[in-house]
């Protein structure tokens, strides 16, 4: 019976720290490779429409004066025709000089045609705005602190005109490699390299083999585009969310069964992340918007055997369920040295685990060199990050962390855009330990004063 025991206990361990991950992660890197095949083997040549149809581009705008006349500037420059677009921003109660920059805009760049809108707040009631006054065929969201590559928007128009099954569509958001190179010290430029590494693969890889098999989990906020016919058709963006991307994709998938797909060579350049407290930021509004939304849209679809099938409930099983006993497993390695683990048993594996995630991540590495053909600078760019892949494990380890106490965070908590960041937060644990501690103290002195005094008072009598 020790053998069975052995073999159920190894089973136990090597389930938890390789299967699962390989299941969910592996296995789509090596998926990404082979639709990057697929795709070079069967090319999909798209067709050029007789006449460019027109489009309706809509920009929120919130504190933008810094990052809006480069936005509007990169439209201008897209190869798409001016007169087929037709550009809406709409101001979501900001307080600085938007509004000024875009009179400046509207004389530098007089071919644009563009319209001023004023809504009230919260990011969705903006975009629901611009929707009911929008005429184009397609609709295109586009963020006012990004740049949009000169081909992005005829190449996702022109794929929507060769595929009348999609109804909506992603781009592909990449952070701006001269912004990540402008860093000038060290450790800073390296964060912002992984991220650049991190939203490359993510979207020109793992969402390249997601929209083979019609799983997007979610478009992308930043530039997202849909067919004006079936947008309209949903209910909208959704205002009781902070992640109304995530929201109307789940009504397109699950309320609307339309395809989600992506458009791998539509690309929209934004900021690098300016900080690691922004990045704690970030990440846990994402993943509490992620947990909203599920909420809304998967609770009858809660069930084991829909992990396989169902892209929103296996995602929401590794982030959320999976997630506790992931991070049992990381912090709890010492604790199987006491549990007859040999300590180069838990070397082994830790050392393999870290294997096969570098080994995913240069999967992702030659699938994404491979969607960039397209794009001989950035490719060559991206091209030569391959140093930084190994490093990807590391900060992807601190990402699941961030995005840990996202969901710890969403349960005591009140949804809002503005959340506290990590700086915020260690100060608020530091004066609830000092608090606690400042309890026990008074305790251990009341109790020692009283001790003292009844010894005192025997050595009197």
């Amino acid at each position: 019976m020790a053998w069975i025991n052995n073999l159920l206990n190894s089973f136990v361990f090597w389930s938890a720290w390789i299967v699962i991950p390989f299941v969910m992660e592996i296995v789509p890197s090596i998926g990404s490779v082979i639709v990057l095949i697929k795709k070079r083997l069967f090319p999909t040549v798209c067709e050029v429409p007789a006449i460019d149809p027109e489009i309706s581009l809509i920009i929120p705008v919130y504190n933008s004066m810094n990052t809006l006349e480069e936005c509007l500037r990169s439209i201008d420059e897209s190869d798409y025709p001016d007169s087929r677009i037709r550009i809406f921003l709409v101001n979501n109660q900001g307080q600085d000089d938007s509004f000024q920059v875009f009179c400046e805009c509207q004389r530098k760049y007089p071919q644009l045609r563009m319209q001023w809108l004023n809504a009230k707040q919260g990011k969705s009631k903006a975009l629901n705005l611009a929707l009911f006054n929008s005429e184009g065929k397609y609709i295109i969201h586009i963020d006012s602190d990004g740049l949009l590559e000169p081909s992005a928007l005829k190449n996702m128009v022109y794929k929507f005109e060769q595929d009348q099954s999609i109804e909506c569509m992603t781009g592909v958001i990449l952070t701006d490699p001269k912004q990540v190179e402008g860093y000038p010290l060290f450790f800073p430029r390296m964060l912002r390299k992984l991220e650049f590494l991190e939203y490359a693969q993510a979207f020109l890889a793992g969402r390249n083999y997601a929209s083979e098999l019609n799983a997007i989990y979610t478009l992308s906020g930043a530039f997202s585009a849909f067919r004006k016919s079936a947008v309209l058709k949903s209910q909208l963006y959704n205002t009781d969310t902070i992640c109304e991307d995530t929201q109307i994709t789940f009504q397109m998938k699950y309320l609307m069964n339309t395809k989600v797909s992506i458009c791998e060579n539509a690309i929209f350049f934004v900021d690098p992340i300016e900080n690691m407290n922004k990045l704690y930021t970030q990440r846990q509004r994402w993943q509490r918007g992620s947990l909203e939304v599920s909420k809304l849209f998967l609770q009858d679809k809660m069930k084991a055997r829909n992990m396989f099938t169902n892209v929103g409930v296996r995602t929401l099983l590794y982030d959320h369920t999976f997630a506790f006993p992931r991070m049992i497993w990381y912090l709890a390695l010492f604790c199987l040295l006491f549990m007859h683990y040999s300590f180069a048993l838990i070397a082994f594996s830790s050392l393999l685990l870290l294997g096969l995630y570098i080994l995913m991540g240069f999967f992702y590495y030659v699938s994404t060199v491979g969607f960039l053909r397209g794009f001989p600078e950035i490719r060559k760019y991206y091209a030569r990050q391959w140093y930084m892949v190994p490093f990807l494990p590391l900060f992807n380890l601190i990402v699941f962390f961030i995005r840990f106490a996202g969901v710890i965070n969403s349960i005591n908590t009140d949804s809002a855009w503005r959340t506290k960041g990590f700086g915020e937060e260690f100060g608020s644990v530091k004066q609830t330990i000092v608090k606690d501690f400042a309890r026990v103290l008074h305790v251990i002195q009341k109790v020692r004063g009283y001790v003292n005094y009844e010894a005192e008072t025997e050595k009197q009598n």
